[in-house]
């Protein structure tokens, strides 16, 4: 297995070694990649996921092999060449093939024949050195259901098909072929309406399958399932069908005809939609596969996006015709007012709304200002700035996808019980603003409105992907055990929502945590979990500085060791930045601590406590476009990336409606992945390529 898993994804025996031992004892992913680099020769989170993935289908593939071969054993038909064979496939296609012809069927046409006795028929013909089979033929008529010699062939060659279809060489060439030359052929179905056009562009389509990008094929599957297409991915069957026979026919033999009229029985009937329904298949996983890695690459740069940190905050909810919902946060995000007022139409009161919001500035010393970017976002976010306020503060407006499910949800309800769906869409777009990672871990995933097709790919593999992302920014970025939400603690290594919910009832029967070390005290919080926890949680101002650091408990006495060697104590040491960077790593690599670790930890000690993601700054749109209709061909706009997809990023100039640079336009030269050019939440400087106000569509450059 190792070896296996080792040569497929071209990593180290030892390093994949170490990493499975510590996998199959039940480690995380994130701890592996952080803290157990000396078992796994610095391998990333990203090779660790790999290797799981691999390690998952392995024994997927392994408790295959086991079945068949028990199935098999069962018919007394396991012999020790066969056993071999499937214990030496490498692949679930291989194993599925030697098992075809054993495999307990339904009634077939071939197994009806058999039932008339005509096996030893179907032998003579297809071994194709016997002239007299027509003649052998006849004697079957003797069968009650057999009428003449032709039925007896037609039924011998029922029966020829099925061999060929479950011959393993011929199912390999079919899928080489498939692979190398099947054709997506797609048209309109007359049966299905496609009211918007969405797949107008496809009712007249033809492209080689291994060329397609993702989002076609997802596209393609889509409208098929809409009943808006229909679809065939098939190869030439003149090519397919000579294939075959070069592989079956020895000779023009006097049953050489009816050898032919088998194979092509066998192609149309048996193999043909077989392989094409495997090859769709292959397709549609290899496009989940693209689409769920753009979603998971899209969602750990949001969730990585720039914090305000801990400001008093006002928050607003735009609207014309509701208004727009006020609410101030505390440093911490807790509400402590929150009212509406109606800047815009039909109830317009500028005025009385922006002395409002003066008065609400003063009288809580707000810092900041989040704006939600949805209907009459750009109106306030205008009347807003125009107000000269008493105090120097920000303001920015605040992506809100998602906040409305936040805002429905039951975890909503039981954190604002008392407040309306409102309040809590504007508290949401509040604390979004001061800690997005926290407050976007609150929505499931999916809601968020990143990525492509989402609704489309293999839902149970999007989640797992998803959360693996999740909790891979959760462990990065570092929790603060004494004011994390149990929805942002869930996600911890060794943590789980459970034991959340524990460590959230212990701090409020007990007070704040003082040490790590007091996770144990938790009830079922054992050495183990505490291990996998332990490094990824922060705890600030209390007695051991190192508890605020990345660094693992099991290293403190590493960090000691330094720190003696210097004459320093650890809280010196955490201060002495320039003699940090002297130190020579090797000087201290002992039994219980590799270079690895070592290396890591003095990295830390440089920047204790850091946020890895970048600070926030701030951004203004242009004042003069506010619709689609004030924009014009050439105009140049800041803008905001809000989505990355397979065939370019859409880009948010501030208009309700965001526009595409296509993936040619994204810079000069060819680009096969967008993130390699632009990254979510960027912000970018574009040129207005098209308008078409009817269609809703905006195209922009970011080549100059």
């Amino acid at each position: 297995m190792i070896e296996s898993i080792s040569k497929e994804l071209n990593k180290s025996v030892a390093a994949v070694r170490g990493c499975v031992q510590l996998l199959e004892e039940g480690a995380s992913i994130p701890f592996i990649a952080r803290y157990r680099k000396e078992f796994t020769h610095g391998l990333d989170e990203l090779d660790i996921a790999s290797i799981n993935d691999a390690l998952v289908s392995y024994k997927e593939l392994e408790k295959r092999k086991q079945y068949v071969l028990e199935s098999i054993a069962k018919q007394a038909k396991l012999t020790t060449e066969l056993k071999q064979k499937i214990i030496s496939a490498k692949v679930l296609a291989e194993v599925e093939d030697i098992y075809l012809p054993f495999k307990p069927k339904r009634k077939t046409r071939a197994s009806v024949a058999r039932e008339r006795g005509l096996e030893p028929l179907a032998k003579m013909i297809m071994g194709q050195n016997s002239p007299e089979f027509y003649f052998k033929a006849e004697q079957y008529t003797r069968h009650k259901e057999i009428d003449n010699a032709e039925e007896a062939i037609d039924g011998a060659i029922d029966i020829m098909a099925e061999w060929i279809s479950e011959r393993q060489y011929i199912r390999k060439s079919m899928r080489k072929l498939w692979q190398r030359k099947a054709m997506i052929k797609a048209k309109k179905n007359n049966k299905g309406e496609d009211k918007e056009h969405k797949y107008s562009a496809y009712y007249k389509w033809e492209e080689a399958g291994y060329r397609a990008p993702s989002h076609r094929l997802l596209a393609l599957f889509r409208g098929e399932k809409e009943g808006v297409l229909k679809l065939k991915i098939i190869p030439d069957e003149q090519e397919a069908l000579t294939l075959i026979e070069q592989s079956i026919i020895k000779s023009e033999s006097a049953s050489a005809e009816e050898v032919r009229r088998a194979i092509k029985e066998s192609y149309k009937r048996l193999l043909l939609p077989a392989m094409e329904t495997e090859y769709r298949k292959y397709l549609k996983e290899k496009a989940d596969e693209k689409a769920i890695a753009i979603f998971a690459q899209n969602l750990r740069q949001l969730l990585m996006t720039s914090p305000m940190g801990q400001k008093i905050t006002m928050a607003i909810d735009p609207g014309f015709k509701s208004g727009c919902k006020i609410v101030v946060l505390d440093a911490q995000g807790k509400l402590l007012h929150n009212e509406t007022i109606y800047p815009h139409p039909p109830q317009r009161d500028v005025k009385t709304a922006k002395k409002k919001l003066i008065h609400l500035v003063d009288m809580y010393h707000v810092e900041a200002i989040a704006i939600g970017n949805g209907t009459a976002g750009r109106e306030t976010e205008i009347m807003v700035h125009s107000i000269h306020f008493n105090r120097k503060l920000v303001a920015v407006m605040v992506n809100e996808n998602g906040a409305s499910v936040y805002s429905a949800s039951a975890l909503a309800r039981e954190e604002f019980p008392n407040y309306d769906i409102t309040v809590r869409g504007a508290v949401s777009i509040g604390r979004r603003m001061m800690d997005p990672l926290a407050e976007l871990l609150k929505i499931e995933p999916k809601a968020i409105g990143v990525g492509q097709y989402q609704h489309d790919v293999d839902q149970k593999k999007l989640q797992r992907k998803l959360e693996e992302v999740v909790a891979s920014v959760v462990n990065n970025v570092g929790v603060e055990l004494n004011t994390a939400s149990k929805e942002l603690l869930q996600y911890i290594a060794g943590i789980g929502r459970n034991q959340a919910k524990k460590i959230i009832e212990y701090r409020e029967a007990n007070g704040p945590f003082e040490s790590r070390e007091q996770l144990l005290k938790v009830s079922g919080f054992g050495e183990k979990a505490y291990e996998q926890a332990a490094g990824f949680i922060r705890i600030a101002g209390f007695k051991n500085p190192l508890d605020n650091t990345a660094v693992h408990p099991e290293s403190y006495f590493v960090v000691r060791k330094i720190a003696k060697a210097n004459g320093l104590s650890v809280e010196e040491l955490l201060l002495a930045t320039e003699k940090i960077a002297s130190i020579k790593a090797e000087d201290y690599i002992g039994d219980q601590v590799g270079i690895f670790t070592i290396n890591d930890i003095l990295q830390e000690l440089q920047k204790p406590s850091r946020d890895p993601r970048k600070k926030m700054e701030a951004f203004e749109f242009d004042k003069k476009v506010k619709i689609p209709a004030d924009l014009v061909v050439g105009m140049k706009l800041p803008g905001i990336i809000t989505n990355i997809t397979a065939f370019g990023a859409f880009v948010d100039v501030g208009v309700h409606q965001d526009g595409l640079v296509h993936i040619s336009k994204l810079k000069q030269g060819f680009v096969s992945d967008p993130h390699e050019v632009v990254s979510l939440s960027q912000k970018v400087e574009v040129t207005v390529l098209s308008v078409d106000l009817e269609k809703k569509r905006i195209q922009f450059s970011l080549i100059d």
